[in-house]
């Protein structure tokens, strides 16, 4: 059977231990050699990188977050071990870890992580499918020519990268979709190498449960479990018609995924529907300054996100949470894209004064969608606003100024209340 020793990269038949260095980290399948689709996923992303910018956190359970009110992003898997989950609200993780060193985001160390594995990436293939800043679909068909070498040895060389020069660790998923590759790549985190292949795949998905599928939500899987579906036998033994008449198009592509058909390509340019940013307040507040703030804060992360991606957006919403739990939510299309934090701003604050202010508030969201390239943005000025131009003008220079200094450089007066 081809076997790959994730360390030295040296392919043998299969044995328990690589027989060039003597470890016991394999990979072993019959088509270890033929399989082109994978998934990878970096380990607990934000921690990790938390963890080696910091050593002193090594053997910490670590929690990236906001405050008490706020919820999990990551956890290390320390943290997880305790029961931590993302998106636990922050009391209960700390009610299960209550040792944990709880980290605030910092996202841009985040995106630099993210774009260093990127470039590795792509010295492996261009068909790469982001799907956040930790994971991505690749496509790797055709490349085993180019690098003398099949799709398995070069994701095992790709980890093991990220793991020397980078301080991170990933798991990845090959497979003969995108589907199965996705599924491969949670099996044996952290730090893991699975496959499924096309000859054990109704074998792999047997008895398996539906919860599993990527996309199938709490939601969904009470409305399967309504309809008698817990796992994949169940669904094989429904009518593909039945099926769609039910739940129409996922009914469809519950069917085939039943069976491990996925044909879905790695799509590169994926369009993102939106960019949005929010934040949960360690009290609940109705303070129009501090809104007023946050609501700059805001504009301003989702006005960086776009222009750091060529984007700009025509509809502008604006998010609230009363301490009550109920959402409001708001949403104003302009006329022309813009990604100008200035502009954003004004039309969320104009958008939160249509309220009358009927806080108190313990979240508050701001978010850009109808995105469209930046070459289609802030093309015209309000007539009525004759300072837009100028502070056009003076958010480039303030964006050039925090690109060479750093993105506390220079501040606006309303960020600091």
């Amino acid at each position: 059977m081809p076997s790959l020793c994730r360390d030295c990269l040296t392919r043998f038949d299969a044995a328990a231990r690589c027989p060039s260095c003597g470890r016991p980290r394999i990979v072993s399948h019959p088509e270890l050699d033929s399989l082109t689709i994978a998934h990878m996923d970096c380990d607990a992303f934000y921690a990790s990188v938390e963890k080696r910018d910091n050593p002193a956190l090594v053997d910490k359970p670590v929690i990236i977050g906001g405050g008490r009110r706020g919820v999990v992003s990551t956890a290390c898997y320390i943290a997880r071990i305790k029961g931590v989950r993302s998106a636990m609200p922050m009391f209960q993780a700390l009610k299960l870890c209550p040792e944990a060193v709880v980290i605030k985001p910092r996202m841009q160390a985040y995106v630099d992580a993210s774009r260093a594995i990127r470039a590795m990436m792509e010295e492996l293939t261009p068909a790469i499918e982001p799907l956040s800043l930790d994971e991505a679909f690749l496509d790797l068909t055709g490349t085993a020519r180019l690098h003398g070498a099949p799709a398995a040895v070069m994701l095992a060389r790709l980890v093991r990268r990220m793991k020397t020069e980078l301080g991170l660790t990933g798991s990845v998923g090959l497979s003969h979709n995108k589907f199965l590759a996705k599924i491969a790549s949670d099996l044996n985190k952290p730090h893991g190498f699975s496959v499924i292949g096309r000859a054990d795949t109704a074998a792999f998905l047997r008895g398996k449960p539906v919860r599993m599928i990527w996309g199938v939500g709490q939601a969904t899987q009470t409305a399967l479990e309504q309809a008698g579906i817990r796992s994949f036998d169940d669904l094989l033994r429904w009518e593909a018609r039945d099926l769609t008449a039910r739940f129409g198009s996922m009914g469809d592509r519950l069917w085939h995924l039943a069976r491990g058909l996925d044909t879905r390509r790695v799509s590169r340019d994926s369009p993102m529907k939106s960019i949005s940013n929010e934040t949960t307040f360690s009290e609940d507040t109705s303070d129009p300054d501090i809104l007023d703030g946050h609501i700059w804060r805001l504009a301003e992360k989702v006005a960086d996100r776009a222009k750091a991606k060529a984007l700009a957006g025509r509809v502008v919403t604006l998010k609230l949470k009363r301490a009550d739990h109920r959402i409001l939510t708001r949403r104003h299309a302009m006329r022309d894209a813009t990604q100008l934090a200035d502009k954003l701003y004004r039309e969320a604050r104009a958008l939160f004064d249509q309220g009358q202010n009927a806080g108190p508030y313990r979240l508050i969201g701001v978010g850009l969608s109808d995105l469209v390239p930046e070459n289609a943005a802030d093309l015209s000025h309000d007539l009525l606003d004759p300072q837009a131009a100028a502070r056009q003008r003076a958010e480039r220079a303030t964006d050039a100024i925090r690109a060479r200094f750093g993105e506390d450089a220079i501040l606006k007066g309303r960020a600091l209340r």
